[in-house]
């Protein structure tokens, strides 16, 4: 009996031991929280109750080499829907209200269904204030519905540029896989373009505040008052080498027509204008871009999003007589003062191959006055296609320039090899003679033709084109000058003399171009027309001005319209007379 109260008693004081113990254990940690630990968890708590709001930053604008304003960003509204909130019985009502087709949020849903129910969509930018009143008006009825004031692109400047600045769009799920400590959901990324090209430099650095809101995330003040918030940085502000006024003249000469127009300045390699016709309607890329608009663009069978100054790749024409010239004299194979005899065309390898007129004896500067084919049939026999490769790769042919541009086209300069491969081992050298007129399998872009007639004006030497000048920092407002890649062609300058004295007869002797001569300006250039197996031939022209002094260089192409001198060769008189008129007087001014 006294062994079994003994039992008993011994658990009962195990029993009161571990209870007193437990209790003893929650009085310290209690202890520790309240009074040891209390400032702590006093921080915890706020946490828990703080609200983090990201602050968008402003993007960087465009500016032209004159410091006018290109891009800018304009406020707008822009609505939000939170599926998780919203009542799908209010879809008559809010799209009778917003103007929208019957169905057209039941399609956005089923758009944005992999996101989460929770996230804030953004379902329509750009609205009217007067739809926001009645958001106002209604928001009790309107669950899951918000907006905000975001930024959008504006394009205050008289130019179009759409290929080259280029558009914003939301960033994709495959974006934002590939970025995901930069962007969120919803943001705004540059798509094509300079918008794309520059988008680490133009987007800034996001900044945070953080907010205390209560158990209702009601806002009852900033937490910590505001210490902890970061700042939004704002982009950089891009300053472009366009020359506005001579960029609105270019996309106003090409209006109505397909074609390109490049013009550099040969000195720095600047851009001074760089057009593709047709274009479109950036403005219509600010807000959310409408289905219909966007199939109206894709069907276009002149595909106006495709960049023709530096993706269309097309035969030369006679353009390319200029290059053949430089490598024939630069070698040795002829002279200014030799001569081949035009009769109206030629044979060679058993094909016979015209003239545009009976020229007689002509020598290399005469030849390229007159655009005689025959002169240059001869000629490229003389250079040997290895030869002639090798001195169109020294230009940039077949070769991307690395124009601050996605897209760009190589080209193509054909070899022996090429033929080989498509011909045999016997391929018909007659072929020859269509590439020594720009003809045949050769191709090149705009691009590629004015970075060549800017090497030629300024003899030998240019930069890289490009679009960017610099920028001003977001942060400091200080100007940071892009440095472009230098080019230097080893050709001698007495050969690059001769050339560019036939291409001053072009337009001021009696070539192919007088009729584009200009008043006070000494002009120099290079007619071309291109066959076109599919339509009309495409009009060129290549030149710089003034003569003793190059200040711009130009190549300019209009498609399926004809020859070069008709309708090529005026658009460079009216981009010349507007940009060199201009700074003459400016210098007077000064």
């Amino acid at each position: 009996m006294k062994a079994e109260n003994f039992g008993s008693q011994s658990r009962k004081s195990i029993l009161y031991a571990i209870i007193i113990f437990g209790f003893s254990f929650l009085l310290i940690r209690l202890f520790q929280m309240q009074i040891l630990q209390k400032g702590y968890y006093d921080l915890k708590s706020k946490r828990n109750s703080v609200k983090k709001i990201e602050i968008i930053p402003v993007r960087g604008l465009f500016l032209d080499r004159n410091k006018k304003l290109l891009v800018n960003n304009l406020p707008a509204y822009t609505i939000f829907i939170t599926k998780s909130d919203y009542d799908k019985n209010q879809n008559k009502l809010l799209e009778a209200a917003m103007g929208l087709k019957d169905g057209y949020i039941n399609k956005f849903f089923e758009k944005n269904k992999r996101y989460s129910k929770y996230l804030q969509l953004r379902f329509k930018r750009g609205v009217s204030f007067n739809t926001i009143s009645w958001i106002e008006e209604n928001m009790e009825h309107l669950p899951g519905i918000t907006y905000k004031v975001e930024m959008h692109r504006g394009y205050p400047a008289k130019v179009v540029g759409a290929q080259m600045f280029g558009y914003l769009n939301e960033i994709t799920q495959r974006q934002l896989n590939k970025f995901k400590k930069e962007y969120k959901q919803g943001d705004f990324i540059g798509s094509a373009g300079l918008e794309k090209k520059y988008e680490n430099l133009l987007r800034g650095k996001k900044g945070f505040n953080y907010l205390l809101v209560d158990s209702r995330r009601k806002f009852i003040g900033k937490f910590k008052d505001g210490q902890n918030d970061i700042p939004a940085v704002k982009g950089n502000d891009l300053v472009l080498t366009i020359d506005s006024e001579l960029q609105r003249v270019a996309e106003e000469s090409l209006r109505g027509k397909i074609g390109a127009i490049v013009a550099i300045e040969p000195k720095t390699g600047d851009v001074l204008a760089m057009v593709s016709a047709p274009d479109f309607d950036l403005s219509k890329f600010a807000y959310i871009t409408t289905e219909d608009y966007l199939k109206k663009l894709y069907n276009d069978p002149a595909k106006p999003f495709f960049n023709r100054a530096i993706m269309s790749v097309k035969p030369p024409g006679s353009t390319f007589k200029i290059f053949e010239a430089i490598a024939a004299l630069d070698l040795g194979v002829i002279n200014k003062k030799t001569t081949f005899y035009c009769s109206g065309g030629g044979e060679f390898y058993g094909r016979y191959f015209k003239c545009d007129g009976v020229h007689g004896k002509m020598n290399v500067i005469q030849a390229i006055e007159h655009s005689c084919n025959v002169f240059f049939y001869n000629l490229i026999y003389k250079i040997g296609m290895k030869k002639w490769k090798e001195y169109a790769n020294l230009f940039g042919f077949s070769k991307k320039t690395g124009i601050d541009l996605s897209n760009e086209a190589k080209g193509l300069i054909p070899d022996e090899q090429y033929y080989i491969k498509r011909y045999g081992k016997n391929w018909p050298k007659s072929i020859m003679a269509s590439l020594a007129i720009g003809q045949g399998e050769v191709s090149v872009d705009p691009i590629q033709l004015a970075q060549f007639t800017s090497i030629v004006a300024n003899n030998g030497n240019s930069f890289q084109p490009h679009l960017l000048k610099g920028y001003i920092d977001g942060q400091t407002n200080k100007f940071v000058e892009f440095k472009p890649k230098p080019i230097h062609v080893n050709i001698k300058k007495e050969v690059l003399d001769i050339v560019k004295k036939g291409m001053f007869l072009v337009v001021n002797g009696k070539g192919t171009a007088v009729a584009s001569r200009i008043p006070n300006i000494v002009m120099a250039g290079k007619t071309g027309t291109a066959q076109n197996p599919h339509g009309n031939d495409h009009a060129l022209f290549i030149g710089f001005a003034p003569f003793d002094n190059p200040q711009i260089a130009f190549s300019i192409i209009v498609e399926n319209v004809g020859f070069g001198a008709t309708h090529a060769a005026p658009i460079a008189k009216k981009l010349v007379e507007t940009y060199l008129h201009r700074k003459m007087n400016k210098n007077l001014v000064k």
